[in-house]
């Protein structure tokens, strides 16, 4: 069952604008765009779910760092949120090129991350520094420790500098993540037992060393990007979600008013 109008499927170049086309999947892009993203070393990817129509769970995004900009090539709709929706996104974009990106950024959704590893062994994955921030702050919450985040100065600064352990050189985090964590009152001892657990590794019970973290520190560390003067996070792409969802102004529209959306969209980034 095609879901789309024919006038749909192209842009206003007339372009073919619908990669692939099926109940659990469609991808909208162009051959130009494919060329620019053959052409991006820097790939970035994230989703919305406000602007997703009812048969799909959310729009997932490509984009690409072209000429110092972070651009949108190519849109996917997705039924799920399992390795395999994201396995079946991204190898259909293979299918079209040997494309070889050095680095993807994304956020620490564990699908995303298994999807991207598993098919791109050779890059550099690295997660988003704005959705690690965002991770701690909900564990704050979440351990009931807001109130004293927001009074206790020294315990705000604790925080604060747990985050700037993304700045700090990965063979040095270990180091520093001890320094720091001597600094906290034991009641924050639970957050603490979360922050080592999920971003720095637990200390194996005999012998030296460390278990793995459920995040690896190579994943969420951005010392490199920065030497690099890369991206640090999708802040670029929750940016263009954000605003794209203004342009969509309906919740959950049908197919079809998406894909007017998504053109008008191209028509705008067409390079």
């Amino acid at each position: 069952d095609n879901q789309l109008p024919d006038n749909l499927k192209q842009t206003d170049r007339g372009e073919n604008f619908v990669l692939h086309e099926d109940e659990k999947l469609i991808i909208f892009t162009t051959a130009t765009n494919l060329s620019v993203l053959k052409t991006c070393k820097h790939w970035f990817v994230d989703g919305t779910f406000k602007v997703c129509p009812e048969d799909f769970y959310q729009m997932f995004t490509l984009h690409g760092l072209y000429k110092s900009q972070v651009i949108p090539l190519v849109y996917g709709l997705l039924v799920g949120k399992k390795t395999t929706d994201y396995d079946h996104f991204f190898r259909r974009i293979m299918d079209e090129d040997d494309f070889d990106p050095e680095t993807i950024l994304s956020d620490f959704e564990a699908a995303t991350i298994k999807s991207i590893n598993s098919l791109f062994p050779n890059i550099v994955h690295k997660g988003c520094l704005f959705h690690f921030g965002q991770c701690i702050w909900r564990q704050i919450q979440s351990h009931g420790l807001q109130k004293k985040y927001q009074e206790d100065k020294s315990f705000h600064l604790g925080i604060k500098k747990l985050i700037a352990l993304a700045f700090v050189p990965v063979l040095d985090v270990i180091k520093a993540f001890d320094l720091i964590a001597d600094d906290f009152d034991d009641d924050a001892d639970d957050f603490l037992g979360y922050f080592e657990k999920t971003w720095i590794g637990e200390p194996k019970k005999r012998g030296t060393g460390r278990k793995k973290p459920l995040f690896t520190i190579e994943l969420w560390n951005v010392y490199d990007r920065t030497v690099a003067n890369l991206p640090r996070s999708n802040n670029s792409i929750e940016g263009w979600h954000n605003a794209f969802a203004k342009r969509v102004a309906i919740v959950h529209p049908s197919v079809s008013k998406l894909t007017e959306k998504i053109r008008r969209e191209q028509s705008k980034f067409e390079l």
